[in-house]
């Protein structure tokens, strides 16, 4: 018997909205915000993901550890070319350490990395 549900996770960032449709485009989620927090959650509602903005916010330096990566999605794709199409027309960067075949890795806006990867 579980204590506890994952109902999600919160990102630090710069500007809650920006992130917030950024990822809920990519994923193709529901945006709800307010002026420093927003989510985003699936049409069942049964995922969250929360971007808290933070005034002092410093971006992480992947793949340099001097300000550390804080935390990574890695988000599942069908082909690596038209997912990384769509992070680009999205805002996203691809980051330019690329160290996997199974996987591509990206900046979001507020530069932190996250994978796209296939099985």
């Amino acid at each position: 018997m579980a204590i506890a549900r994952f109902p999600g996770l919160v990102i630090d960032c710069p500007d809650a909205g920006a992130l917030a449709a950024f990822y809920g485009a990519l994923l193709g989620w529901k945006v709800k915000a307010d002026p420093t927090w927003a989510e985003i959650r699936p049409d069942d509602g049964s995922d969250c993901i929360s971007f808290q903005q933070i005034e002092s916010y410093r971006a992480p330096e992947w793949p340099s550890q001097t300000i550390p990566q804080q935390m990574h999605l890695d988000l599942m794709v069908e082909d690596l070319d038209e997912g990384e199409k769509a992070v680009i027309a999205l805002g996203g960067t691809k980051a330019d350490t690329q160290p996997g075949t199974t996987f591509r890795i990206f900046l979001d806006p507020a530069s932190h990395p996250f994978c796209l990867c296939v099985d």
